[in-house]
């Protein structure tokens, strides 16, 4: 007789996709996937979440500890599947909270193949052809963004951190030579915009700087940030003897969809280089994780219009399309295939015109003796990570190839037409106000005013004058408490989910101001959602005061 194990084994062999070709096995794999399939979608209803309103129990969470014995696969399907319950849809019409979209069916495809073959990145001994996927990628983007593909270089990384931590170290060695080897020396800063991603900040603290490194620069009322307020801020900062480790320029920012001005920054960057003689030049990264996908406009004739976009559309794409075109002049590119590009997380890819720039921060091949002893393509010689995952390049190649420029265009031309359509709204209610009101994307941030209040008049005074200050305290809880009650009726089933930026921006004597924010992405929303989000807030408005 066997040994026991040997029993188990066979057992546990039935849970795992089979080495070689066995259709009944793969039937049963198919079939579980379908399985689970069904249990989700039996969660789904006119509510933009699945299942009822949940919240997590992290203390049955704590209490948990590993079973002796193995669960049937169906168990542990039904069992994972509970863990959807009340998670929102974001494909949903009525889910207007962030920019997350809804991943396509190719994208998704993208991440299930690698998941069942588990190659790692880190080179293509491990990878083969999944390293060819991503250098394809890289190329297409490279394309897209107007950088020369024949020169360019990019790696996928852990999300739009990552892309500003590899843009920010590159310029850190390029400010202090041999940074990666001998360690950070001298006073270095990172300048960028007060609308900018706090990330900015991570990376600093992460790689050393300090986050009282990073210099943050003024916006101006569109969120893009004063470019003679930078050149200010740099000129100090290099008349002291600091080192400049980068500028980061926002091109779509998460609150606003602010966008920098790239090639006056890029402009600046080299009279400063020049005038003061630096031994380095300065490295530019566009954190452009949410903008990068206007670059399909880049060759769309407007004029022509073939799409047919609404006249307010047209304006609010080819101004889109006017900043971010200029995305080449930077020396690294953050780009979010997670983000606007319709994929799942994690998708986030850094970019450099140059690729020769990844060489400053490449390992010396005899500190990693066990790895790259076949292939040809060794990015784990330069990443942070030396696991990574093809899911990110393979999802957002599948999306690419589903979508292609056209796809895309109508993708974001529609969301913006949507949020458009919403500001239109906004703004024939005598109580709402459109913040965000040189916007070009597909965010809306407004503000409910109490029936007396002047909504001509009332932004200047809560920016600028320190004794409106209770006012404005009063204004922001009015909108917190209009946005819990709009929130709390999405999760029951009625209305639109949208969302609360705590911050929009501060004023100027320093107090936040919050706003009510539709992000749209979905494909499936229609004007019908934009009204109902108005009728909402109206609604909870008229209850609260």
């Amino acid at each position: 007789m066997a040994p026991r194990h040997q029993h188990l084994l066979a057992a546990l062999r039935t849970v795992f996709p089979q080495p070689v070709s066995d259709p009944v096995h793969d039937s049963y794999v198919v079939f579980s996937i379908l399985r689970a399939l069904d249990q989700v979608d039996a969660m789904k209803s006119q509510a933009p979440i699945l299942g009822r309103p949940q919240q997590p129990d992290y203390a049955a969470a704590m209490a948990s500890r590993l079973d002796m014995a193995s669960r049937p696969l169906g168990e542990v399907v039904r069992e994972l599947v509970r863990y959807l319950e009340g998670m929102f849809i974001w494909g949903h019409p009525r889910s207007q909270l962030n920019v997350i979209p809804v991943p396509n069916v190719a994208s998704v495809i993208g991440v299930l193949l690698p998941a069942l073959f588990n190659p790692n990145m880190c080179s293509d001994e491990s990878a083969l052809k999944f390293s060819e996927a991503e250098a394809r990628v890289v190329a297409m983007a490279a394309d897209l963004v107007g950088y020369d593909p024949a020169t360019a270089g990019g790696v996928f990384t852990f999300g739009g951190t990552g892309t500003l931590l590899y843009g920010i170290k590159i310029g850190l060695e390029k400010a202090c030579p041999d940074a990666l080897q001998s360690g950070v020396c001298g006073d270095a800063v990172v300048l960028t915009s007060t609308c900018g991603h706090y990330a900015s900040y991570t990376v600093a603290a992460w790689l050393g700087l300090g986050q009282d490194r990073v210099i943050s620069v003024p916006a101006d009322e569109a969120n893009s940030i004063d470019v003679a307020a930078l050149e200010a801020a740099a000129r100090e900062a290099l008349a002291a003897g600091r080192k400049i480790a980068a500028i980061v320029a926002t091109l779509g920012s998460t609150d606003a969809f602010g966008i920098d001005d790239l090639a006056a920054i890029s402009e600046l960057r080299d009279r400063l280089v020049d005038e003061f003689k630096l031994p380095y030049r300065i490295h530019v990264h566009a954190d452009a994780v949410i903008g990068w996908a206007w670059s399909v406009f880049r060759d769309y004739d407007f004029g022509i219009n073939e799409l047919e976009f609404r006249g307010r559309t047209v304006r609010a794409l080819a101004a889109a399309a006017s900043s971010i075109r200029h995305l080449g002049l930077a020396d690294s590119v953050g780009i979010d295939f997670h983000k606007t590009g319709y994929v799942p997380y994690i998708s986030s890819l850094v970019l450099f015109r140059d690729r020769d720039d990844l060489g400053l921060i490449t390992r010396r091949r005899e500190t990693m003796p066990y790895l790259f002893q076949s292939g040809q393509h060794h990015p784990g010689m330069f990443t942070l990570e030396t696991s990574r995952s093809a899911t990110g390049p393979m999802s957002a190649l599948a999306s690419l190839l589903l979508l292609g420029r056209e796809g895309l265009r109508v993708l974001l031309g529609h969301a913006v037409e949507m949020s458009e359509v919403l500001r239109e709204m906004i703004e024939a209610q005598p109580r709402l106000s459109v913040m965000n009101r040189d916007n070009v994307g597909p965010v809306t941030l407004f503000r409910v005013y109490p029936r007396d209040v002047d909504t001509f008049k009332v932004k200047q005074r809560e920016q600028h004058e320190k004794t409106y200050r209770d006012r404005l305290l009063a204004h922001n809880e009015l909108n917190r408490q209009i946005y819990e009650r709009v929130h709390t009726e999405a999760l029951a089933g009625f209305g639109v989910a949208i969302s609360l930026t705590d911050c929009y921006r501060r004023t100027d004597y320093g107090e936040p101001i919050n706003a009510l924010k539709s992000y749209v992405l979905s494909p499936f929303a229609d004007e019908a959602q934009m009204r109902s989000v108005l009728t909402h807030v109206l609604t909870a408005a008229g209850s609260i005061g």
